[in-house]
């Protein structure tokens, strides 16, 4: 019974949902509270990793998501092996493509309304506000409108995954810390850890532990080292893990006959879908207040420059021959790229790089305001699958 309700609250992510509620009571009813909840030292000020605290803040962005874009990455492998719906590779190339319209649509409408509505200069430093994608989100509205199995969940996916990479290094280069600048030398580490997956997989090695262990925490500390954010780092790792003969391998009736790719996602799946609430719970805490013109650049970026740059971008890739998916046509696209412009706790991240909350709080607030609407992106591609009758997969 307890599993079958866990099972149903992860199918839904309602412990996503739930932690971005509770952010959002917290913050607007006692803020110090909630601030000193997420940046606290749990094990005390002395206790660092690499120099940072271990906060909860610390856990759920830097570790925790660490396993969420893990179990993202099975999804995306098991999409590119035969039998997947982006294989053969070439299928890859679209929603690549599309990544690129994700980026340039959301950036170009940013900067055409900072010149329409002729905005303080200092305004224009937030353009890399909308170019990620919130994944979780994104990943739950996906699977309501299409179902599990369909291959705009697998699209879009690849997709997020990817431009949330682009803006993890928009932030390391245009929003550097002053304090942690780059130091890509030490990337040659997630480079090492990479090669231990390779070695891994020539030697066979079956069960996946060693993967994580050896491979996942070397490419965790070159990241962490050369001050990018970890969360990638075992997208890096999870493709080499085994996978068996066929997209579906993880249907085996006998959980002894999972392959490495699908044991690692059958072990972590549930306890990550559930863990999403403390994810929730670090990033949503925004103040209720402080609208202004850039709250609408901020959001109207997200969801017309999404939906437009995906869509044309990833139109124009399947008439020059690199096509969508088997089994997504242009409605499909339409919806999926709709539902990427949930930009949410990504944004709300780059929000706080892009403006300080010392100098300019007004602004940041207001950018922070638009990307927490921008979660009403959900509503709309729920109409928008119905509109479009678009069959869920199962």
């Amino acid at each position: 019974m307890l599993k079958r309700t866990l099972n149903l609250l992860s199918e839904f992510s309602i412990p996503l949902i739930g932690g971005v509620l509770a952010a959002l009571v917290l913050a607007n009813t006692n803020e110090h509270l909630y601030h000193q909840l997420l940046d606290t030292p749990l094990l005390g000020e002395n206790v660092t990793i690499f120099g940072h605290p271990i906060t909860f803040h610390f856990l759920m962005n830097d570790i925790f998501m660490v396993f969420f874009f893990g179990i993202a990455a099975v999804e995306i492998t098991q999409a590119v092996i035969p039998g997947g719906s982006l294989n053969p590779i070439s299928r890859a190339i679209n929603p690549l493509l599309g990544t690129i319209g994700g980026v340039v649509g959301p950036v170009a409408v940013y900067f055409g309304m900072c010149v329409l509505l002729q905005v303080d200069d200092i305004v224009y430093k937030g353009w890399g506000i909308p170019t990620a994608t919130d994944i979780a989100l994104a990943w739950l509205v996906a699977r309501l409108v299409f179902g599990s199995h369909h291959p705009a969940v697998s699209f879009l996916l690849l997709l997020a995954v990817a431009d949330d990479a682009i803006g993890l290094g928009i932030i390391a280069i245009f929003y550097p810390d002053p304090l942690h600048p780059v130091e890509p030398i030490n990337l040659l580490l997630t480079a090492v850890g990479v090669a231990v997956a390779f070695g891994l997989r020539a030697m066979q090695v079956k069960s996946f532990w060693p993967y994580i262990i050896f491979a996942g925490t070397l490419s965790w500390c070159g990241l962490i080292l050369a001050h990018l954010h970890p969360a990638l780092a075992f997208v890096f790792v999870v493709p080499f893990m085994p996978a068996g003969h066929g997209a579906h391998a993880e249907l085996f009736a006998d959980e002894s006959e999972h392959t490495t790719l699908t044991g690692f996602e059958h072990t972590f799946k549930l306890p990550v879908d559930i863990g999403l609430f403390g994810f929730g719970l670090a990033n949503a805490g925004v103040s209720l207040s402080g609208i202004s013109e850039v709250t609408w650049i901020v959001l109207a970026s997200l969801v017309v420059g999404k939906m437009v740059g995906i869509t044309a971008f990833s139109k124009a890739g399947d008439m020059l021959g690199f096509h969508l998916p088997e089994g997504m046509g242009f409605r499909s696209l339409l919806v999926a790229s709709t539902i990427a412009g949930l930009g949410l706790t990504v944004a709300l991240f780059v929000s706080q790089q892009a403006f300080s909350a010392d100098t300019h709080p007004e602004i940041q607030g207001a950018a922070k305001m638009g990307a927490l609407l921008s979660a009403g992106v959900a509503g709309l591609a729920i109409f928008l699958g119905w509109a479009c009758r678009i069959k869920k997969v199962h």
